[in-house]
């Protein structure tokens, strides 16, 4: 396999991420960079990133959680952030990305674990959840979709994704426009999809942190290739895999918290479809983050931190 890695020098001295990198070997011989920070005996928090950001996106969440005594982890997922980079399309899909993550707990032998998903988060880590729920304690979704285009989420989320009465899917234009996007731009830049879906003007250092993984195309064959799996159709691998991972909720016996942020139309009724399926959903004190977008760790990621941390160690319900 043709892998890109991203030389260590483009991290050097990166705002507000002063982290050691970690390293676990998965799949077939690549290598998976994640940050391990907080008492190794405090409770494992387990935060993923979607596209196109990188565990850079958690930076300001990590103090809060550390803070608590809980200990932060923070994955970078193959093709994305210190993470290697198969060069070809072909080496990305949504059961691969999943099992990776699954080598990556089995390397660490992460147990007891709260899974924090966000974006493609949370198709990747709730297929994690599915297929081995033992080593899940709960979950906070956070501006997350799990898209399956059943018919039964019709009139249930913001922006449409359903199949229609005939046969036909109704897919919100805003979600092909994004894919086309990704594919269009002549230069991947992940900084011009983070400020574009926040709230609060980003300094340009952090801008430039966003895109240091990708020095030129050889590198972006991951953060490419990832929006054009999105299950818009029920019969896609995402959309088949996402039904598992709902299926998996309804019986999870852990608790459940949704915190979505309230600026967020991509994900907006997520919430409420999540806390559906969840039985452990009921009487969690769920949020709503206001004064955010999509990436809402990023306009809020202080606020966020300190609303996992409550969860973690509030007594259970």
């Amino acid at each position: 396999m043709d892998v890109a890695r991203t030389p260590d020098e483009r991290f050097t001295d990166l705002p507000d991420y002063p982290f050691e990198p970690n390293y676990v070997t998965v799949g077939s011989g690549l290598r998976l960079h994640y940050v391990d920070v907080g008492p190794k005996g405090g409770h494992p928090v387990l935060l993923l990133h979607g596209q196109p950001t990188w565990s850079y996106l958690y930076r300001t969440v990590i103090p809060e959680l550390t803070a608590r005594g809980h200990r932060a982890i923070a994955p970078d997922f193959i093709g994305f952030g210190r993470s290697d980079k198969p060069c070809r399309r072909a080496a990305y899909s949504v059961r691969g990305h999943t099992q990776w993550l699954l080598d990556f707990l089995g390397a660490t032998g992460l147990t007891g674990i709260t899974l924090v998903v966000q974006d493609w988060g949370g198709p990747i880590g709730l297929g994690a959840l599915a297929e081995e729920p033992e080593r899940f304690a709960g979950v906070v979704a956070a501006n997350t979709a799990l898209h399956t285009a059943d018919a039964s989420l019709a009139g249930a989320l913001t922006w449409a994704c359903h199949t229609m009465s005939d046969g036909r899917v109704a897919v919100e234009p805003a979600l092909l426009d994004y894919q086309r996007m990704t594919q269009e731009l002549a230069e991947f830049r992940p900084s011009l999809f983070v400020q574009g879906a926040t709230r609060t003007e980003i300094p340009r250092d952090v801008l430039d942190a966003y895109d240091a993984p990708y020095p030129d195309e050889t590198f972006c064959a991951g953060a490419r290739q990832l929006p054009l799996l999105m299950g818009l159709t029920p019969g896609s691998e995402c959309a088949r895999q996402n039904r598992r991972s709902l299926d998996a909720l309804r019986t999870f016996d852990g608790p459940l918290l949704t915190a979505f942020s309230d600026g967020d139309p991509a994900t907006q009724g997520w919430e409420a479809v999540l806390r559906g399926a969840a039985p452990g959903a009921a009487g969690q004190a769920h949020i709503a983050i206001e004064g955010a977008g999509h990436f809402l760790q990023e306009d809020k990621g202080p606020e966020l931190g300190r609303a996992i941390a409550n969860f973690v160690t509030a007594p259970p319900r």
